[in-house]
């Protein structure tokens, strides 16, 4: 469950930083008031966190799912 949520939400800061490199627009920002805003700075925390543990997604082994793929 905390690999989904943490991949989920890693996904939603690459779309964040695909808008800011194409069209110089934050939309954390935009929605928190701002890139120095407390309500920014805690939403990139956790992307930043969920970053960090998707990392342990690289190293681990795979399980084989229940129907036996």
């Amino acid at each position: 469950m905390l690999d989904r949520t943490s991949l989920v939400i890693t996904i939603i800061g690459a779309i964040n930083w695909l808008l800011v490199g194409i069209f110089q627009f934050d939309l954390v920002a935009y929605i928190c008031g701002g890139p120095t805003a407390v309500v920014s700075r805690i939403v990139y925390t956790i992307v930043g966190i969920a970053g960090l543990w998707c990392i342990s997604l690289l190293f681990r082994e795979r399980v084989p799912s229940r129907d036996g793929e």
